[in-house]
């Protein structure tokens, strides 16, 4: 982090623009989105300094590089690291309860941080969701605090409602299996496809998301990474306060989406992909925090081959076993043990697999993409959209299965594979080999195509200058600075 000091030291003139501060979580998807919105404000004429927060189990100094390019590139955003703050170990097993916790025991930094002269206090706080408990503290010293929420609008409703569905039954989601939940303005969805840490109402984790929505209702305003246009429903129902718990104010919402990486570092797939035909290749990838088991892996590929079709596959290392080290990074994958015997060979005409990463956005952009098996995350769902990339759904963790539902329920822009909604169950290679032939050969998948790149014409509409985003963004910078 020393370097990214330095690189951002000696730019006087941003002394004299209004500053604010973003207050991500430690997540590298909720990292990239908030500094995609810092970009965006330091276009507007604001001084941004987004505080980088370490996890016991993330290596943050790996990030120095990356974030220093960020700085060169954008002389009007710094970063800032609050000091590593330490804790006994959780019963929960869900990373969030951890970066929850984080969150409360890193305010007293916080407070020195925004308390540091010579500086002045920043005209705004903008935090994630998973640190909405700095929200009292940005009340408490009488800076306007406003929350950037890094998920859709669909996802927003459900966890401002949360105080409402925990009042109404005394059973965890978990117990209530597939009964159907209800939230205003968005889908019914099975108790089965809330989020993962929601699952058990005795566990840290929970106790974390039922605080989020009192917080952002004592907020200023809600950024979120969504369009309106893509969401009626779920907006409309937030802003006519059908979805804040009773007694409780609803903040303005503001939907500046969508933000997705504005570059991405190479990558060798995209010579591969340029020898393509035009819409042949299915892409697999399951984001930073996607992985299988070894006999999953298996299953997927012997399915990808199966079916025919071309492909681009991100595997990762199977996870740790060892419940003390669940959270760290796995190590690089050994492809010869991972798939099938010959399967590298077979396939080495049509298909390709990659170690650990791709640069998604940017083969997602590709020509030669014609469809994306994806774990729902929302910021690859928005790559997809950017892209006109239809997609089949396969969601993991977080809030995915409820992605999944607003997807291919609301939207109509996925299908979901079958067997991955039980834990101890694979998606058979049949269903991965029926799935790409459906996406990629059938007139659903046609179909699927057209309402992708319908989204993706009014994604860019949204972001045009004078499109519903754009103009959303400049009123609410207009609103802390005045206008030019």
């Amino acid at each position: 982090m020393d370097g990214v000091a330095t690189a951002a030291a000696g730019t006087a003139p941003e002394n004299q623009k209004p500053r604010v501060v973003l207050y991500p979580s430690p997540g590298m998807g909720h990292l990239v989105s908030m500094i995609e919105l810092g970009k965006l404000f330091a276009a507007r004429g604001l001084a941004v300094t987004i505080l980088i927060v370490e996890l016991p189990f993330v290596d943050t100094a790996a990030r120095g590089p990356f974030l220093a390019a960020v700085t060169a590139a954008n002389p009007s955003v710094t970063f800032h690291c609050l000091p590593r703050v330490h804790f006994p170990p959780l019963a929960s097993p869900h990373p969030e309860a951890v970066t929850y916790e984080v969150a409360r025991l890193s305010n007293p930094h916080l407070r020195d941080f925004l308390l540091a002269p010579p500086a002045p206090a920043p005209a705004v706080l903008v935090v994630d969701f998973f640190c909405s408990v700095a929200l009292d503290l940005a009340a408490e010293l009488g800076v306007p605090g406003y929350c950037f929420f890094t998920s859709a609008a669909e996802a927003l409703a459900s966890f401002l409602y949360l105080p409402v569905l925990h009042a109404q039954t005394a059973a965890s989601f978990r117990e209530m299996g597939e009964q159907l939940v209800r939230v205003p303005g968005i889908a019914p969805f099975p108790a089965t496809h809330a989020i993962k840490p929601l699952q058990d109402r005795d566990d840290a984790a929970y106790r974390g998301f039922l605080q989020v929505s009192p917080d952002l209702c004592r907020s200023q305003g809600i950024i979120v990474n969504t369009f309106r246009s893509l969401e009626p429903r779920a907006v409309e129902a937030i802003v006519a306060g059908l979805c804040t718990p009773p007694g409780l104010p609803t903040p303005p919402v503001h939907c500046i989406g969508p933000l997705i990486k504005s570059a991405e570092v190479g990558g060798e797939c995209l010579g591969w992909l340029d020898a393509q035909p035009e819409g042949s290749v299915v892409f697999l990838c399951f984001g930073s925090l996607g992985v299988f088991s070894a006999a999953q892996i298996r299953e997927i590929a012997v399915g990808l081959e199966a079916s025919g079709n071309r492909f681009l596959w991100v595997v990762r290392s199977p996870p740790n076993e060892d419940p003390a080290r669940r959270f760290e990074e796995p190590p690089e994958p050994d492809l010869d043990a991972l798939l099938p015997p010959g399967f590298l060979a077979r396939t080495q005409e049509r298909g390709l697999v990659v170690k650990t990463w791709a640069p998604q956005r940017d083969v997602l952009a590709h020509g030669a993409v014609g469809g994306f098996v994806t774990h729902c995350g929302w910021n690859s769902v928005l790559e997809a959209v950017m892209a006109g990339v239809p997609m089949l759904a396969w969601p993991l963790y977080a809030e995915q299965r409820l992605n999944r539902v607003f997807l291919e329920k609301e939207l109509g822009l996925a299908a979901a594979v079958d067997g991955y909604d039980h834990d101890k169950e694979l998606v058979e290679a049949g269903e991965v080999e029926k799935k790409v032939r459906w996406l990629m050969e059938s007139d659903g998948g046609s179909v699927l195509r057209e309402r992708t790149l319908d989204a993706m014409r009014r994604a860019k509409e949204a972001l045009a200058e004078g499109g519903e985003s754009d103009v959303t963004l400049t009123k609410l910078v207009e609103g802390w600075t005045g206008p030019d």
